[in-house]
């Protein structure tokens, strides 16, 4: 396979052996943050830093990966124009507007994960207006502090709660939820 190479290379124009000489070792490059991205891997330095941030990162255009992405997009665009047999000024220009797109849409997709996060913090105010299920008994008429079972912002939650109902509420039951006391308390009714 690369008894050839040497042959191959000399038999390319200096503009396509720049394009070439871009292409592979950006691919390579590409290839390698790609497959680390995705298992979870960073390239680290030696480097401590001290930073004081509020966690948005904000929309980068300039970065190592879009560099990267860039320069891949820019040299395989530059070897098709040339394959198809473009202008010089058409291929140096159709490379690298296709450069510049890949690192548009790179630099759009980091920005938009950054704002995927979720603090996972619950509001018990979301609470209010939720169906849930006993899990302790709730006595009657404020008896007790017992234990619901309810969804809160998409997850199960078990909550403490009161309830100023004539009976008691017990294991199994349907309830709705008021309203919150003190900031973390739940006063129920029956459904």
């Amino acid at each position: 396979m690369f008894d050839n190479f040497p042959a191959w290379w000399d038999g390319l124009n200096s503009i396509q052996q720049i394009y070439w000489a871009i292409s592979i070792p950006f691919s390579i490059i590409f290839l390698i943050q790609t497959v680390l991205t995705f298992v979870g891997g960073e390239i680290d330095g030696d480097t401590d830093m001290d930073m004081d941030a509020d966690g948005d990162i904000g929309f980068q255009f300039f970065t190592i990966k879009n560099l990267v992405a860039f320069f891949t997009i820019f040299g395989w665009t530059g070897i098709a124009c040339l394959d198809s047999e473009m202008s010089m000024m058409a291929v140096i220009i159709t490379s690298l507007v296709a450069g510049l797109i890949m690192m548009s849409v790179m630099a759009a997709i980091f920005y938009f994960f950054s704002k995927l996060t979720d603090s996972g913090t619950m509001n018990i105010q979301n609470a209010v207006g939720g169906v849930g299920e006993i899990y302790l008994t709730v006595r009657a008429k404020r008896g007790n502090i017992g234990k619901v079972s309810l969804m809160v912002q998409g997850s199960l939650r078990e909550l403490e709660a009161i309830t100023d109902d004539e009976e008691d509420l017990k294991n199994g039951m349907v309830i709705n939820v008021k309203e919150v006391i003190n900031g973390n308390l739940l006063l129920i009714s029956k459904s």
